[in-house]
This record gives C-alpha cells, sequence and structure tokens, in this order.
C-alpha cells in the first residue's frame, strides 16, 4: 500500500466510482479503497428473498447524463439492463400515465402536442424556433401561459418529464426545462415503453462492473481496509493512512461520511422500503414503475417519490416486487409525510423506515485537493446524481466531462471502431 496514486478513491459508491471514470482507461494510478458494512446478523425469511444491497431508488434516463458512463461501459457492456419503469404522475387522487394518457381532455392534448412540437423543434442556436419565447428571460410560467395549459398538465411536466423536486423552475428561464423536456422526449423514443433504464441484479452491480473495467487498465482495489486518517500537508491532501501504512496521492475522492468536520447538514431524507406481493394497483401490473407524487398535490414543498422494482431485475424471489417511497423531511413526523405513497402499496408485507441526514461539502475541494459529494436525495432518477458528478469532475479537472471521449478505439481491448 505504501505507493503514490494520482486519485484515491474512497469508498464504493455509485458517486464516488463514476466521478472517477475520469477514465479507468486512461492510464492514471488510482487506489480504490473499500470498507464493506459489518454484516448484519441473520435476517428474517421475508428479506431472504431480496438482495438489499442492490436496491437503491435509483433508475437511469436512456439518453440522460447517466447513461452515457453508465450505459456504454456496464449496463450494455458488462451486466445488461432491464427496461426501467413506466412513469406514473399522482394526481387528483388517482394514477396517471405520463406523458397525457387519461389526465387531459381533447382540447388539453391539442394545446399539449403544440407545446410538444414547440420543445422538439426548438434549438438555442436558432432563433427562427424560439416563437417569440426568449430563452434567457422568458419564464417557463410564461411559456405554459403561451400554450394555455393547465395547471394538471404543468405539474406532470415540470416533475415527471423535467424533474423539478419543486415549483421553483416556473419564474426562472425556460431554456434548461426546455432541454429536459427534450431529454425525456429522446430518452423515450430510444425504446417507447420507458425513457429509464434498471441494471439487471440492482445497482450493486455498477460499481462492480466498474473495478473489472479499471482493473483492466491497472487501477488498484483494496477491500477491507479501514481507513484511520486523511493526511493533509499545507492545507492539502497528500495521502490516507489505514492500518499504519500510508498511501499518497493527489487527489482523494470520497462521500461526506469520510470527512464530516468538511460538510454541512442540508436536511433529511425518509426512505422507506415496502416488501410486496403484488405489483402497484392500477399500473396494468406493471413489474416496474416511478410515481412522482408532485407537491402542490399534497400541500407540500417537495415531491414524493415511489419506484418500484421486482424479480423481473433478479433483485427480488419470483413474485415479489420492492417498492421505495420517498420524500425530503419536512416536518417533525416523517412517516406521515409519505403516507400519500404508502395508500397507494397497500398491503403490504413489511416495511423498513429510514430517515438520513443529508450532507453538502462546505468547499469545492480546488485548495485542499478532497472532492466531495453530495448525499443521495430523495429522487428516483439519476439526474441530480450526474449533476453532482459533472461537477465534482469539473473541479477535478478544470474542465467540463466531454462525453465523446468514451467513446471505443478501433484498437481498444473490445475492439470497437469509433462511432
Amino acid at each position: 500500500m505504501d505507493e503514490e496514486y494520482d486519485v484515491i478513491v474512497l469508498g464504493t459508491g455509485l458517486t464516488a466510482f463514476w466521478a472517477r471514470r475520469r477514465s479507468p482507461t486512461r492510464p492514471e494510478p488510482l487506489l480504490h479503497d473499500s470498507v464493506p458494512p459489518t454484516p448484519p446478523t441473520r435476517p428474517p425469511p421475508i428479506i431472504r428473498t431480496l438482495r438489499p444491497h442492490s436496491i437503491p431508488p435509483t433508475f437511469c434516463a436512456h439518453s440522460g447524463a447517466g447513461m452515457h458512463p453508465v450505459g456504454h461501459h456496464v449496463c450494455e457492456r458488462e451486466e445488461g439492463a432491464a427496461h426501467g419503469p413506466e412513469p406514473l404522475l399522482w394526481g387528483r387522487e388517482l394514477l396517471h400515465h405520463t406523458p397525457g394518457g387519461d389526465l387531459m381532455g381533447m382540447f388539453e392534448k391539442r394545446r399539449f402536442r403544440k407545446f410538444l412540437v414547440f420543445v422538439a423543434n426548438f434549438d438555442e442556436n436558432d432563433p427562427k424556433t424560439f416563437e417569440g419565447v426568449d430563452p434567457q428571460s422568458t419564464s417557463m410560467r410564461d411559456v405554459y401561459r403561451k400554450f394555455d395549459l393547465g395547471q394538471d398538465v404543468i405539474d406532470f411536466t415540470g416533475h415527471a418529464l423535467a424533474l423539478y423536486r419543486t415549483d421553483d423552475y416556473l419564474d426562472q428561464p425556460c431554456l434548461e426545462t426546455i432541454n429536459r423536456i427534450k431529454l425525456y422526449s429522446e430518452s423515450l423514443a430510444r425504446y417507447g415503453k420507458s425513457p429509464y433504464l434498471y441494471p439487471l441484479y440492482g445497482l450493486g452491480e455498477l460499481p462492480q462492473g466498474f473495478a473489472r473495467l479499471s482493473a483492466i487498465y491497472g487501477g488498484t482495489y483494496m477491500l477491507n481496509k479501514p481507513v484511520d486518517d486523511i493526511i493533509m500537508e499545507n492545507g492539502k491532501v497528500v495521502g490516507v493512512k489505514s492500518e499504519g501504512e500510508v498511501a499518497r496521492c493527489k487527489q482523494l475522492i470520497c462521500d461526506p461520511s469520510y470527512i464530516p468536520d468538511r460538510v454541512r447538514k442540508a436536511g433529511q431524507v425518509i426512505r422507506i422500503i415496502c416488501i410486496l406481493s403484488h405489483p402497484i394497483k392500477n399500473t396494468n401490473d406493471a413489474n416496474s414503475c416511478q410515481i412522482i407524487i408532485p407537491q402542490n398535490q399534497v400541500n407540500r414543498k417537495s415531491d414524493i417519490y415511489v419506484c418500484m422494482i421486482s424479480y423481473a431485475h433478479n433483485v427480488a424471489a419470483q413474485g415479489k416486487y420492492i417498492a421505495i417511497a420517498s420524500t425530503t423531511v419536512e416536518t417533525a413526523e416523517p412517516e406521515k409525510e409519505v403516507e400519500p405513497a404508502l395508500e397507494l402499496l397497500e398491503p403490504i408485507d413489511q416495511k423498513f423506515v429510514a430517515i438520513s441526514d443529508l450532507y453538502e461539502p462546505i468547499d469545492d475541494g480546488s485548495e485542499s485537493q478532497v472532492f466531495c459529494s453530495c448525499s443521495y436525495d430523495a429522487t428516483t432518477h439519476f439526474e441530480t446524481t450526474c449533476n453532482d458528478i459533472k461537477d465534482i469532475y469539473k473541479r477535478m479537472a478544470g474542465s467540463a466531462f466531454d462525453f465523446e471521449n468514451m467513446k471505443r478505439k478501433q484498437n481498444d481491448v473490445f475492439g470497437e471502431a469509433d462511432q
């Protein structure tokens, strides 16, 4: 272990392994240190039907930021991926398939179609496609008003298509929202049924796929190595101490649990894992789905999320379904905050409640070269995590992540030609 590395990564969380995708095919010395959690006591029989380490409530958009590295190097090449969940929106105390579905009347659908055509044709470099909308100054609220869209349609456009967590975006310039909706449309168009992918055997397979790929190109993995100390000299990281040995480095990537003195609490999230013996009702017996309950439908400041996966994804026994309800904590009674979600899941065989603190770094790491990720929020999609990863990469490398550089060369180990 007494060697020097360009980068040391602590932990095997998704953000940690993915941020280091800088990439494993680039010949830079890398040490990835992991201390797996202490094995629990023997679980009750119902839990033995799951693979609990593989069921975080997160899905990948087919064409989203997450699918560039994951789809190219893991889902398509390593493990394979199942079609992800069908997205649904909770409104008027009913579940509605998105986009559109039975949420709209005939005239509303015509207006929404015009809106989608506008979004599809929109090109920020071509003013002819603006139709009187200034992408830098026109608010999204004004764009909705331009197409005379109703409140229910606005809710699912902003929360189920653009994946916003609150309604703050309504009074911000519309460009980002338009691009988010275009992303959803492109993702949906790739396969038609769902804009999401989910890796077979669960998200726990993604770090494993990265580990194999990284090992091919000289990365070093150390398991069961406790982190005793992060060594700093003149305010800059120089290494990590473990069991009397020191691995030196130029940069360090980790999550908040490794550097509690360099993060601040940003809130809490509640997650309830529910074991079901049936699909969620009113979802056409889907073996996976994502449900978003917009904040204003339940008089909250943030959305409530439900994701459901099942035996079809190889994460549960035959006939079993796993649903995870989550939201940002806003009151002193978190469990009551997710009751609208739990009502959709009845009857529930067994449930497990976890309330976690959310942390964020207090600095950007440019001086210390310690780059810390944010805690995982309540969302059930990868986009917020991807934004965090891209931000970490930019702070480390000094430039934005270039996805085109990830395309395989003709002479690489997989023998693929440039696309």
